[in-house]
């Protein structure tokens, strides 16, 4: 059962004997294809074990849940992955000396030798691993190991960026130190709910809720501080500040991993914690995941008008769509069919999302000024003159992100709004609504911008795409396209997935 986790983990660790024994002009030829590969044989892995029916019993002790909605994670996060891998692969997106002072001689001879960090393989893998592990994890302390084997490799991939060096740097930083200080959160929580329900294992404290006196307290400052870990993940509010820095000096290839299968894997950790182990406490955090739900939806679209980037423009957004998901979280019932449609609305929203941003993030990677991607909107004037294809491209992923019909994005709203609706949030409904109205606003100004202006004399060129990018946008596209036209075989997989976490 655990094949596909331990195949990633392998290829992970191969790469770094890679690193660690290859001459250093065979290592990226030597990377790339163990990356690729491991990637298609876990996901190759997880279909055959689908066909071959859902476990619906916990392994590696009880740690481990590899259930329908894990397994529809794991896919969803290993095709992401390999997308992501196809931009990381292009030239120039990363630093040749990442210890070099930015400007620095050793920077210069770094690059007029054309060095190149390969280390950079072997840390998606664990990346990508941990991203894998966290929302299947079935016990509080794996779940803290996986966030650690998640984080940790991010953390130094966002101080790479060949350019902009003082800025991704920086983002390095707040990442690591904010990243840290949430990650005790979630650690000091862990160990306050195991002192109310001596068990770390989900269930087991699902089952001693109510049954233990005296000790309210630590459960509930232990899920408070659980959910300060989770929320920070996904970037809800009030702990989404770090989000649009890190997106911006992030290499973009990389905002475009974390925004896609960092969200996933965070969302899924959320859902398992809050459904398995503390689904007793619904009314208790319901109220509470409700004000953050609006308040993330809200400052998401607010926020984002006001931003000049590009990134964090998009950094925004990923903000507000992580309160459109919080929705589907609060969407829970008394009844099994309203818990299944919920989550099977999530997951459905997070495979169109996931495709979207990506999608978008490698269109960003071919608008480039001669110091790198032309970051500033204002950059982005009469894009759609110059080069129509790759506007038109864009201009289809931020309606996606606005939820127009026959947009992956429409259903993937739709369906959300559809379980809170019969969960009884329908007033949550109407402020995602609302938020999506602004959202909106944002999303048409950048379309305006390219079609609409007058490109500038020294306006930005759009660089041709290797074979990897271009095939990171179509995919993108057509997954955008296919969701929004034919949504149901999609939909009909995440509740098969859905109804298996209930199986216990």
């Amino acid at each position: 059962m655990l094949a596909p986790l331990l195949v990633v983990f392998g290829a992970a660790i191969a790469g770094v004997l890679v690193e660690a024994f290859a001459p250093r002009y065979l290592r990226s030829a030597i990377h790339l294809p163990i990356t690729l590969l491991s990637l298609l044989i876990s996901f190759g892995l997880i279909v055959w074990q689908w066909i071959q029916g859902v476990p619906t019993k916990a392994a590696a002790m009880g740690a481990i849940a590899v259930d329908g909605p894990a397994m529809f994670i794991w896919g969803t996060i290993l095709v992401l992955g390999f997308v992501s891998v196809l931009l990381i692969n292009d030239e120039g997106q990363f630093v040749g000396a990442a210890a070099a002072v930015p400007g620095s001689a050793e920077e210069e001879q770094a690059l007029y030798e054309g060095a190149a960090h390969t280390e950079v393989y072997p840390l998606v893998l664990f990346a990508v691993g941990g991203m894998m592990l966290f929302p299947a994890a079935n016990d509080l302390l794996i779940a803290f190991v996986a966030l650690e084997v998640m984080s940790l490799p991010l953390y130094l991939l966002c101080g790479l960026a060949r350019r902009r060096r003082l800025l991704s740097q920086e983002a390095a930083m707040k990442y690591f130190l904010l990243g840290a200080f949430s990650s005790a959160f979630f650690l000091y929580g862990t160990a306050m709910i195991y002192g109310y329900a001596n068990s770390l294992d989900l269930a087991k404290i699902g089952a001693t809720l109510g049954t233990v006196g005296g000790q309210d307290m630590l459960l509930y400052l232990g899920g408070a501080m659980i959910s300060v870990g989770l929320l920070f993940k996904i970037g809800g509010a009030p702990f989404q500040a770090w989000k649009p820095d890190v997106y911006q000096g992030a290499p973009t290839p990389i905002t475009a991993l974390m925004a896609s299968g960092t969200l996933i894997a965070a969302f899924g950790a959320l859902v398992r914690v809050f459904w398995v182990a503390l689904g007793g406490l619904d009314w208790d955090w319901r109220p509470v995941f409700y004000g953050v739900a609006a308040l993330t939806m809200l400052v998401g679209a607010i926020l984002a008008i006001t931003q000049t980037d590009i990134k964090r423009m998009l950094a925004y957004s990923s903000i507000s769509h992580s309160g459109f998901l919080l929705i589907g979280v609060i969407a829970t019932g008394s009844a099994q069919a309203q818990n299944t449609s919920a989550l099977s609305g999530i997951l459905f929203y997070l495979v169109a999302y996931g495709f979207t941003i990506v999608g978008a993030f490698a269109v960003v990677t071919m608008v480039r000024d001669p110091g790198g991607e032309a970051w500033h909107l204002s950059r982005w004037a009469g894009l759609g003159k110059r080069s129509p294809l790759l506007a038109g491209v864009f201009t289809f992923f931020l309606l996606a992100f606005a939820g127009i019909p026959l947009t992956s994005g429409f259903f993937g709203k739709y369906v959300i709004f559809q379980a809170a609706i019969t969960g009884g949030a329908l007033s949550l409904v109407i402020i995602g609504a609302v938020a999506s109205a602004v959202a909106a606003f944002f999303y048409v100004r950048v379309i305006v911008l390219m079609f609409f202006s007058d490109p500038a004399a020294d306006g930005p060129s759009v660089v041709l795409p290797s074979r990897g990018t271009a095939a990171v946008v179509g995919l993108a596209a057509l997954a955008t396209v296919v969701l929004g036209v034919f949504p149901q075989p999609v939909l009909d997989l995440a509740h098969s997935a859905a109804q298996s976490l209930f199986v216990r």
